[in-house]
């Protein structure tokens, strides 16, 4: 069930990000991460009402607190590479996230990946490097080189490292609360905390009219779901390879990429996105 939760989670993933770059094309990247976050509030609050209230003990709060820095962090980079940078060349270095886990994960919540998961991993960062391939004939650095010349890719590359840490301490709160609790009350407390940056860089003043509601309404709820989905799965089995699940997003931002943008160069970046996918095969079906 937990391969289900995860792509229930990469598929709205894929397609809030997809609304949300919609979105940016006229607005402030602050407003809307901020949007992004309190427009999931109603049905992330709803949930709790169904669910029993844990004991939380020491671990689930410092495991908590030290993961919310993190994650704030995190959402302006990604927001900010949404805005700049195609999507479908931007959201497949997500994938690079459980390559940073193999560490991250074994000494923040004690997990260790297969030899077959250490494999699926290296093809996601080959699959990265091919999402330039068409640049090859330069050199073979060039791919590489013009990854970094882009901003909104060493972005997301820097998320993916911060995603690294937040999962892996997102699984020790879940370990000592439960999933749905976790997940619902973990964004409330950044949506409250996000309020007063966003009201910062812009001015004092939150701006929104009528006709926002309803793409930040559904930016919300695919969001919400999203999340709901993420801590489930996440509940069910070791982070790596949940997150590595969760990528699969990449196929679908790509997808989006091409059909609602109009974004270039499909091809080429569809070949390093398949590589990735067959990295996330390896892990899922071999990896224990």
């Amino acid at each position: 069930m937990w391969i289900i939760y995860a792509l229930l989670t990469a598929f709205f993933l894929a397609t809030s990000d997809m609304l949300t770059k919609r979105v940016l094309a006229t607005g402030d990247e602050y407003f809307v991460a901020w949007a992004r976050l309190v427009f999931a509030l109603p049905l992330l609050a709803a949930s709790l009402f169904f669910i029993e209230v844990p004991p939380l003990n020491r671990t689930f709060w410092t495991a908590t607190l030290c993961a919310i820095p993190l994650e704030i962090t995190a959402i302006i980079l990604y927001t900010r590479a949404l805005k700049i940078s195609p999507i479908s060349l931007t959201m497949p270095f997500l994938a690079l996230t459980p390559l940073f886990l193999i560490v991250i994960s074994y000494f923040i919540a004690g997990e260790r990946i297969s030899f077959s998961g250490g494999v699926g991993i290296v093809l996601m960062a080959l699959g990265s490097y091919m999402l330039s391939f068409h640049k090859i004939r330069h050199s073979l650095a060039e791919p590489f080189k013009a990854i970094f010349r882009d901003k909104g890719c060493v972005l997301m590359i820097i998320v993916a490292f911060i995603y690294s840490m937040t999962s892996s301490l997102g699984k020790v709160a879940i370990s000592n609360s439960s999933a749905v609790f976790f997940g619902s009350f973990y964004f409330m407390l950044i949506a409250l905390l996000f309020t007063p940056i966003t009201l910062i860089m812009n001015k004092g003043k939150i701006r929104m009219t009528r006709k926002d509601i309803i793409p930040l309404s559904a930016i919300g709820i695919t969001q919400s779901l999203m999340i709901i989905f993420h801590m489930t799965a996440m509940s069910m089995t070791k982070v790596a390879y949940m997150i590595s699940v969760k990528r699969t997003s990449l196929l679908f931002s790509i997808i989006y990429g091409y059909f609602i943008f109009r974004e270039e160069k499909i091809a080429e970046k569809t070949v390093g996105a398949l590589m990735m996918l067959t990295g996330f095969l390896m892990i899922v079906l071999g990896g224990k």
